[in-house]
């Protein structure tokens, strides 16, 4: 009977180890998931605060819209597929349109682009991203028959400039 009992104890023992280590295990692993979560908040608040453009030069002829930004921040802006062109048309039925990035053409209805031949001025120090004092210009293309008469830039991560055309 006593051996019953010492080999009982030894069972819990173990499975209070096993229990303890679990436990102990997943606080440490919840503790690191939640200080790697605040951290890269932390970043994307910074990245966000540090970025900055404004509406430098517009025109329009009909549903095309040429719009120039200048990076005014201290962030580089390039994550042009999270970028969103909104305009707004007045008498349109449907109100505002966002406009998505087409990286492979300009001109196609309902998407903006960086035309070749003016793209981004000057492009020396990070090729194909909107530096810090750089100009950009976009060529948005509403549907047609449309002639925006407002637009707005919004980068990925929430900052925007707007003005009249």
């Amino acid at each position: 009977m006593a051996v019953a009992e010492i080999i009982g104890a030894a069972v819990g023992i173990v499975l209070l180890i096993i229990v303890a280590y679990i436990v102990v295990g997943s606080t440490l692993t919840s503790a690191e998931t939640v200080a790697n979560a605040q951290k890269d908040l932390t970043l994307r608040h910074e990245a966000r605060l540090q970025t900055s453009f404004v509406i430098t030069d517009r025109n329009k002829s009909g549903p095309v819209i040429n719009i120039s930004i200048t990076n005014t921040g201290t962030e580089v802006i390039n994550d042009f597929s999270h970028i969103v062109v909104l305009t707004h048309t007045q008498g349109d039925e449907q109100g505002y349109r966002d406009l998505t990035y087409d990286s492979t053409s300009c001109g196609t209805e309902g998407t903006w682009c960086i035309p070749g031949e003016l793209g981004i001025i000057p492009d020396t120090i990070h090729p194909n991203e909107l530096d810090p004092g750089e100009k950009m210009w976009i060529m948005a293309t509403s549907p047609p028959g449309s002639s925006p008469d407002w637009c707005q830039v919004t980068t990925g991560n929430g900052v925007y400039a707007a003005a009249y055309l």
